[in-house]
């Protein structure tokens, strides 16, 4: 006769047998992680008053603080304790470039932001928010099915040609997490962070690069090929572009910095030879910071 502890884990044992392996990978990470966060008070439809704010167009007429108004110039809306969710959009790069890893040993740049972008999506859906997919026609919502629908989405989805998310319309104040190499010319990495800002949409970049990318350590004669139809580069002495080369990725990086900076977005940069975890602290971290703006 089975007892209740072993009955409970065999059906955790089964439900586990149903979990796609990115799934289960990005449950671990998040794990991990959620130890070392703390639960944080944000502003909705709770019954626990929180701040006070300017008032906005929009902005039902119920949510005016006439006392407090009464006591400026200005009208005051009286915010309360976040209890309704928010909507949390995310993608990541699928070009033939986030195919690249230049050792067996390392995931390739496609495969750490899948790992750290459904790990993120765990952590949001226990925090209560409501997470999708960008491109995928699926509306936000929260649950394990959620996950489940979202790590078969990605599962499905080939490569595309596409090295940044294509306009779609979101709700303002909707948050956005981007992952990808970000490799792609400044300023149609600027265009599209600006299509977003000028909707009201903030959020998040995530640059994932493989360490051969960042350190260029090869020696000697080596010919490189592109994996979106580039013409190959033949170098005679690798070493002799090295400063150069990273000189261009630094003003590169420098450059997002800042793109972000003036659209108000914030970002994070991560090696694949690097501990999942520590990435996925810091972009926890920044996404719910700018949700308590």
């Amino acid at each position: 006769m089975a007892t209740p502890a072993l009955t409970a884990r065999q059906r955790a044992e089964q439900l586990a047998a149903t979990l796609p392996p990115l799934l289960l990978a990005a449950e671990r990470v998040a794990t991990t992680v959620a130890q070392g966060v703390h639960g944080r008070r944000r502003v909705g439809q709770g019954e626990t008053f929180w701040q006070y704010r300017d008032y906005q167009p929009g902005d039902p007429p119920p949510s005016i603080d006439w006392r407090q108004s009464a006591k400026s110039d200005r009208v005051f809306v009286r915010q309360l304790e976040w209890e309704a969710a928010q909507s949390v959009w995310m993608w990541r790069d699928a070009s033939a470039s986030m195919t690249w890893r230049s050792n067996r040993n390392l995931p390739t740049k496609r495969e750490r932001a899948e790992l750290l972008m459904l790990a993120l999506m765990v952590l949001m859906v226990r925090a209560g928010e409501h997470v999708t997919l960008l491109g995928t026609g699926m509306p936000p919502a929260a649950g394990r099915g959620t996950l489940g629908r979202l790590s078969e989405a990605l599962t499905r989805e080939g490569t595309g040609d596409s090295d940044l998310p294509p306009p779609e319309p979101l709700p303002r104040a909707a948050q956005v997490v981007l992952f990808g190499d970000f490799l792609a010319p400044l300023e149609s990495v600027e265009r599209c962070l600006r299509d977003f800002a000028e909707r009201g949409v903030s959020g998040h970049l995530v640059q994932v690069l493989d360490p051969a990318e960042e350190t260029l350590p090869y020696e000697g004669r080596v010919r490189f090929e592109g994996l979106e139809g580039e013409q190959p580069w033949l170098l005679s002495r690798v070493e002799g572009v090295r400063g150069a080369y990273r000189r261009r990725l630094r003003a590169q990086e420098e450059g997002i910095a800042a793109i972000a900076r003036r659209t108000g977005w914030s970002c994070t940069w991560h090696r694949t030879d690097r501990p999942p975890q520590t990435a996925l602290l810091a972009i926890y971290g920044a996404l719910t910071a700018f949700m308590q703006r």
